[in-house]
């Protein structure tokens, strides 16, 4: 069975030996390399006969295959049982504990000046291992706290440093599409969102409307983002000479979804004309010579224009709200910078 479980929603392959699965959510009882788990069945509704899960191995491998997603083939780990209501019971009591150990970390933090901030605490279920999350700018030496928390809860400790979308994961709540944020519901790989996925959705370019619990653009932009490049496609480029049943005229702009291009013909008279009613106009082929160095420079910087106009009406708009440049979504950007830093310094 598949089953999903603990703070960060990972799940896995797990053995067991019962001869029906129930078609309602279910939570189980797991055993993991990290304890005792309570978790909860994934597909409980149709991917489950007799026990067993419909979709063989090569079947499931090529499902999270085409979401990105690798999954082990290897068990991790067996089946104990369905939950009990005692089950649960534990759990709300871990739950309670849990505010109390994140208040002594916090206090543990504080008294020794680390510079480090606790984000959540996640107490396995069957008591092993106490799993504190931080974040901090850097590497940080916590090995005299990790101490004195083994001594006050006689339990093993774990520090785990995350991110800012590890964070949103974690904490993340409702979104201003008023569902729950996509990365605690269902997103597993959080891909890289950047600001050439908003222009082109003509999103607005205001960090506090396009912005998720992250600080980072919203994951939902990269969505239709492979629509919105297909139609694109199918667009003639600005200053493209195009025919239509108004004269003949040049492409000066283009409106992605609903397929209209804006054509402004030799008479200055701006029109609009569906993608089907143009025909592109065939200028005779030029001899062909070998270019000047110039001359391949103006090459490249034709066949960039409409980049470099969507770069610059994005610049104007940002200087026009006020705003700099958002942060690319992408996991490894802070990593990056780091890296190029320490460079920096060792060559220095």
């Amino acid at each position: 069975m598949i089953v999903r479980c603990g703070r960060m929603n990972n799940f896995g392959l797990f053995e067991h030996n019962e001869s029906r699965i129930p078609k309602t959510a279910s939570r189980v009882v797991v055993k993991t390399e990290r304890g005792l788990e309570l978790g909860t069945i994934v597909g409980s509704f149709c991917a489950y006969r007799s026990g067993q899960l419909k979709l063989d191995i090569e079947q499931l491998q090529k499902y999270f295959l085409d979401s990105e997603i690798t999954l082990s083939t290897e068990p991790s780990g067996g089946f104990i049982r369905y939950a009990t209501a005692e089950d649960i019971s534990e759990e709300k009591h871990f739950k309670k504990i849990a505010v109390e150990e994140m208040k002594f970390c916090e206090n543990l933090v504080s008294e020794m000046n680390l510079p480090m901030k606790i984000v959540d605490v996640e107490h396995i279920f069957g008591g092993e291992r106490i799993i504190f999350y931080f974040m901090a700018d850097g590497r940080v030496d916590f090995r005299e706290m990790v101490k004195k928390l083994a001594h006050e809860y006689q339990s093993r400790i774990e520090m785990r440093q995350i991110g800012s979308r590890d964070e949103a994961k974690i904490l993340g709540d409702i979104e201003s599409c008023g569902q729950e944020c996509c990365c605690i519901r269902f997103l597993k790989v959080l891909k890289p969102v950047n600001m050439r996925m908003a222009k082109m959705q003509k999103a607005t370019l205001d960090p506090s409307k396009i912005s998720g619990f992250c600080g980072r653009l919203k994951c939902c932009l990269r969505y239709e983002d492979l629509t919105y490049l297909e139609l694109k496609k199918r667009l003639p480029k600005k200053r493209t000479v195009v025919k239509t049943k108004h004269g003949t005229g040049k492409v000066v702009d283009g409106q992605i979804l609903t397929q209209i291009v804006v054509v402004e013909l030799e008479s200055q008279q701006t029109i609009a004309v569906p993608l089907e009613e143009i025909e592109i106009f065939e200028l005779p082929a030029p001899i062909s010579k070998k270019p000047t160095s110039q001359q391949a420079e103006g090459a490249e910087s034709e066949e960039d224009y409409d980049e470099t106009d969507d770069q610059q009406e994005s610049d104007e708009e940002l200087k026009d709200n006020g705003q700099s440049d958002i942060p690319d979504n992408s996991p490894d950007s802070e990593d990056e910078k780091q890296d190029e830093k320490e460079d920096k310094q060792n060559q220095n």
